[in-house]
């Protein structure tokens, strides 16, 4: 016997009463189905499946921790007909979740692994207004929060339009877009601004809510 996998869960003195159970998926990589960042090339598209920070803010209004209350819910739900169907697409590079640090770090993952910067287009972004001004109103930044049925995905240029439609085509995938590109002349994550500036997205240092589980 073999232990493939393991989980903890964080809780508070007190709290620890009932049952707890986790649980562990392990399967195969279809055939034909290569992917890693090490295949990322100059001018790849990069797309989100989803607007992003749903779940940090969800989590932060549910607690309740600035008096603040609303009708925010988490993303967190199966992303596997998105990642199945995007795997039809030959020039799907990489695919990963953005849960802790969320759609910044992941960026900044692709820049220290490939060497190639990463340029956003934050109108093409997609972020619920609420979120948005829970955001504006507590200095967080929707792209260091926490999403947990999203999909970021690299793709080639010639192919994102198409997979952006086709997971728009599912309920977890209407608010899909192309969020930016792979540029090999930038050394860092940078946004283009609604306004026409620009900003650099630098790493998380620390996680803007405290840990989720």
């Amino acid at each position: 016997m073999k232990v493939v996998a393991g989980d903890t869960k964080v809780l508070r003195r007190g709290e620890g009463g009932g049952l707890y159970l986790a649980t562990t998926g392990v399967a195969t990589r279809p055939q034909g189905v290569h992917l890693g960042m090490d295949r990322i090339q100059p001018g790849d598209r990069i797309i989100a499946s989803g607007p992003i920070g749903d779940h940090g803010i969800a989590v932060m209004l549910a607690r309740e921790e600035f008096g603040l209350r609303g009708d925010i819910r988490s993303d967190a739900a199966s992303v596997l007909r998105l990642t199945q169907s995007a795997q039809q697409f030959g020039g799907l590079r990489f695919m990963r979740d953005p849960t802790r640090g969320g759609l910044a770090t992941v960026c900044t993952e692709l820049l220290r692994a490939t060497g190639m910067g990463v340029r956003l287009m934050q109108q093409s972004l997609p972020v619920r207004d609420p979120v948005q001004s829970v955001c504006d109103m507590l200095g967080y930044d929707p792209m260091y929060l926490a999403c947990e049925g999203r999909v970021v995905a690299v793709i080639d240029a010639s192919e994102a339009q198409q997979c952006v439609e086709t997971w728009r085509t599912f309920e977890e995938g209407q608010d899909a877009a192309i969020i930016g590109r792979v540029d090999s002349e930038l050394q860092h994550v940078l946004m283009e601004t609604d306004i026409g500036g620009e900003r650099i997205l630098d790493e998380l240092e620390d996680d803007p809510l405290p840990r989720i589980c």
